[in-house]
């Protein structure tokens, strides 16, 4: 029993950190298209680029699902200590994919009068990422734990910290977007987005640099576990490989290059993500709460593993299969509506 006490929360926090990547990978980029919905102006261009998310954007939500659904079966003691501290933006977080999901389907049946779904669209992508982003900050600064239970103020999460985590989820986000649009569509909306993605890479590089060096100075832990030996030579990697895929982004953007833009955008997050990783590892809600003391009971661990193990490459099986129906690239004019 002690062995499987000691396995079964590992086996849980990977798959806890799996759906959340895949969450941030796939719903990421149709996020960050409904944030450059603004900067397309004919009617078009947008219909285009709704119409390159249009198989795919419900069904990357699966991931959101899977992720607090495993947090909350998995580690009911860190979710009831997240919820009360993250209570607001997550609230926000729901109501913006509320609002985004109606604005999506509603848009293309209140034609001609539809420019508040259109708003909605936009706004609602927008808070939603927003709203990711002071969480991760807002869990990364410490929740205050008490007995096992959150102890903290209602607004605690509020701080320039959180805010600026926002804002780099924000423009993270807006850069998939960009490169989704680079490799999946054609012409004026193709062209846009070349323009738009250069400045919003550096935008993001600018953040994580900001990251990179607010953590360490603010959280001793984390200093030490980046900065200690022999660390520092395996976690190296990490900021040099950002560098490289963020060169090669930056290439494949101003050389017409479709694919490869993408594909370096998902991995500078890839990167991000196991950066948060090596900082916080083994905390579910750092400095106080590890995965062992927030897991549930071994019988309900095995039980919710049971579940997943059928669900898992049913979801898996359909993201793939959706893609590789819909692959290819949209021109002006065409569409799944």
């Amino acid at each position: 029993m002690t062995d499987m006490a000691e396995i079964l929360p590992v086996i849980l926090a990977l798959l806890l950190g799996f759906a959340v990547v895949m969450y941030v990978v796939l719903d990421g980029f149709d996020l960050g298209i409904g944030m450059l919905f603004p900067f397309y102006r004919e009617e078009a261009e947008r219909d285009l680029v709704m119409n390159s998310v249009a198989p795919f954007w419900d069904g990357n939500e699966t991931w959101l699902v899977l992720g607090g659904v495993t947090l909350w079966a998995g580690f009911p003691h860190a979710f009831a200590v997240i919820m009360p501290a993250m209570y607001v933006p997550v609230l926000v977080l729901l109501l913006a994919l509320i609002f985004r999901g109606v604005a999506f389907e509603f848009r293309w049946v209140a034609k001609p009068r539809h420019k508040a779904w259109d708003w909605s669209f936009a706004i609602g992508s927008i808070l939603a990422a927003f709203a990711q982003g002071i969480t991760l900050g807002g869990i990364l600064e410490e929740i205050p734990v008490v007995d096992g239970q959150f102890a903290g103020r209602p607004l605690g999460w509020l701080s320039p910290f959180s805010l600026m985590c926002g804002l780099a989820v924000v423009s993270g986000y807006a850069l998939l977007g960009a490169t989704w649009l680079m490799m999946k569509t054609t012409g004026v909306v193709e062209e846009r987005a070349r323009k738009l993605g250069p400045v919003l890479l550096l935008v993001l590089l600018g953040f994580v640099a900001v990251v990179s060096v607010w953590t360490p100075l603010q959280f001793e832990r984390i200093a030490q576990r980046w900065f200690s030996m022999p660390n520092v030579f395996f976690l190296l990697q990490v900021p040099v490989a950002t560098a490289l895929f963020s060169w090669l982004c930056w290439w494949g953007m101003r050389n017409g290059r479709t694919v490869l833009p993408f594909i370096s955008a998902i991995a500078i997050f890839l990167l991000a993500f196991l950066g948060l990783v090596f900082s916080n590892v083994p905390y579910l809600v750092p400095p106080t709460m590890t995965v062992w003391d927030a897991a549930a009971y071994p019988g309900s661990q095995v039980f919710f593993l049971i579940g997943a193990s059928i669900l898992l490459p049913m979801i898996l099986a359909y993201t793939v299969l959706v893609f590789w129906l819909f692959r290819g690239k949209l021109g002006p004019g065409e569409g799944y509506h």
